[in-house]
């Protein structure tokens, strides 16, 4: 084991897919000479030359476009979107062509493309750069979505991502590239579709992924000091969802809550709340708890962006209440 940061993490996962296999290569905005904003790409051109680390001109559509195309020719492309706000320029090219090709060819073909975005609310970045988009393609049949909330979950997932025969979405939020975990050595990875529990409890469900991870173990240490005991699952793919994983665990605390950073209407958490309340209503024995970002458009002014977060006291004062 190592400690490495994410971005770290993330970086030698490509390195290790690029060796492994000849056909993975990258194409972005600035990655080439500038190593990516993060520092997730740094090195990859002097390693594996620009014919494999591709600067692109600033088009979203044409990055995506690329990829597809890439990919129906037997290459296995890693797009990267810069932020993940910009994602909005190619939908067309991610909904209607990427999702679908291999259903509409009738498995006659293999999509492998990651496109990496980068999300999530950042100090003053304001309404443009600072949003958590993964619900939207939690909607659309076709496409995989992972979210990692930690440098070992990052590795892991980036190479089963990229190993994948179908399109994935890989969500890394920009407050975690510099956040630092312990990364196992040699050669592993994650399963996309497996949620894990990170905290054993007795009393309450909390689930949660990427960056709102943190605030959730810390609001559960604190609770454990009132003496409730939560049961902590790391979503890590949102789609798909890792049902079994979810509902065991109310089936034994009685109680759910889910927390992210992104909306809170039409949120995951909204998915994962509806699957409990179709699945396992029984096992309830209070309502279920949602939270997330209020339904606005993330604010410049530190004290407006201040009030978008959810905190620690949020949810502990939260969970209190299902007592």
């Amino acid at each position: 084991m190592k400690e490495i940061t994410f971005s770290q993490a993330t970086l030698e996962a490509m390195e290790e897919e690029m060796l492994r296999d000849e056909r993975v290569f990258i194409m972005g905005e600035d990655i080439a000479r500038q190593g990516g904003i993060f520092g997730q790409f740094k090195g990859l051109p002097q390693k594996f030359g620009f014919e494999r680390v591709i600067d692109t001109p600033i088009s979203e559509t044409a990055i995506v476009g690329a990829s597809v195309g890439a990919a129906l020719a037997g290459m296995r492309p890693v797009a990267d979107m810069h932020f993940a706000d910009f994602m909005g320029v190619c939908m067309d090219e991610i909904f209607n062509q990427m999702a679908k090709i291999r259903y509409m060819f009738g498995g006659q073909t293999s999509m492998p493309v990651v496109v990496r975005a980068p999300d999530g609310l950042t100090l003053q970045a304001a309404a443009q750069h600072s949003q958590s988009i993964e619900s939207w393609f939690l909607h659309i049949p076709g496409i995989k979505v992972v979210a990692p909330s930690n440098p070992a979950d990052a590795k892991g997932l980036l190479k089963s991502a990229i190993r994948d025969n179908n399109p994935v979405i890989y969500f890394e939020n920009k407050v975690l590239f510099k956040q630092k975990g312990m990364v196992p050595d040699g050669e592993y990875t994650v399963p996309i579709g497996k949620a894990n529990v990170v905290k054993m409890g007795s009393d309450v469900t909390i689930v949660s992924y990427s960056i709102m991870m943190n605030t959730v173990l810390e609001a559960a240490e604190a609770l454990e000091k009132d003496g409730i005991s939560a049961e902590v699952v790391d979503l890590r793919t949102i789609s798909p969802i890792d049902k079994e994983t979810i509902l065991n665990s109310v089936a034994k605390t009685k109680r759910l809550v889910v927390a992210h950073e992104a909306v809170k209407q039409g949120g995951v958490g909204a998915e994962i709340s509806a699957i409990v309340a179709e699945e396992a209503i029984d096992s309830l024995d209070a309502p279920i708890l949602r939270f997330g970002a209020p339904f606005v458009p993330i604010p410049f002014a530190p004290t407006l962006e201040k009030g978008v977060r959810v905190s620690v006291e949020d949810i502990v004062n939260g969970v209190k209440r299902m007592f």
